[in-house]
């Protein structure tokens, strides 16, 4: 079971959900590249100017572990970089379990992704101009849980250890992309989490890339904000138990 993080975060954002699974399967964690404790002179900003790059790094590790027939659990940004590696490489995973998942975060045409492209443009010109700020103002807001404000605190401080000048790449390379010809066709059998409440990812995608896998189910968690896996830890692990 391969465990993927999201934006600004890496591995130990998983740490209260992997536990529960280590008696049935093998765990691997790992950071992106440019994230946590990675290598950071591996960053290539051509390579990681679209999904693809994080996709190959996904193949590459998990033949190198040897993982096939496994299960992906990806979480927002992760999420459609998995669809990707399974593309690429069908014989790693037979099961997908996609957390918060969105193939484009900009409105289009009938399409609801939850941003005008205005509103993107202008979450990332402020994140150029002022990362720490940027990442004060945002996390409490993609967290949700306002009643708990030490959750908001941990996706903080995550945001902020993150490299400035990386964190700016990554956010043009998730916010910017647009994935929705990657689902056509996939016939993985796929779990698509969603919270009952996200401001990042709302409802509509969720049923949206539901939609377009023939071969998924999608639950619609109690869980609000767009951090399950830190915030409702314990309903993460039983839809993710139900489903492997």
């Amino acid at each position: 079971m391969v465990f993927a993080h999201g934006f600004g975060c890496d591995q130990n954002m998983w740490r209260l959900v992997y536990p529960a699974f280590e008696q049935d399967f093998r765990i691997i964690l790992f950071d992106h590249v440019g994230c946590g404790g990675s290598d950071r002179s591996a960053y290539d900003p051509q390579k990681y100017s679209s999904l693809e790059g994080y996709a190959d790094d996904v193949v590459e590790l998990c033949r190198e572990q040897g993982v096939r027939g496994g299960v992906f659990v990806g979480h927002s940004v992760s999420a459609m970089i998995g669809v990707l590696a399974a593309r690429k490489a069908p014989e790693l995973f037979d099961d997908l379990v996609l957390v918060g998942p969105s193939p484009r975060y900009i409105d289009d045409e009938s399409y609801v992704g939850g941003f005008s492209e205005a509103q993107i443009h202008e979450l990332l010109d402020f994140l150029d101009s002022n990362h720490m700020g940027w990442s004060q103002a945002m996390a409490p807001v993609i967290m949700g849980n306002p009643d708990r404000p030490e959750l908001g605190e941990e996706l903080t401080n995550s945001f902020c250890m993150t490299d400035p000048d990386i964190a700016r790449r990554f956010a043009r390379t998730t916010f910017l992309s647009d994935n929705r010809n990657d689902l056509e066709g996939f016939d993985r059998r796929t779990l698509v989490l969603q919270c009952s409440e996200d401001v990042i990812a709302p409802r509509a995608v969720g049923e949206y890339v539901h939609g377009k896998l023939p071969n998924s189910r999608l639950v619609v968690m109690n869980a609000t904000g767009h951090c399950p896996n830190l915030s409702a830890p314990e309903e993460t692990i039983e839809a993710i138990r139900a489903f492997v």
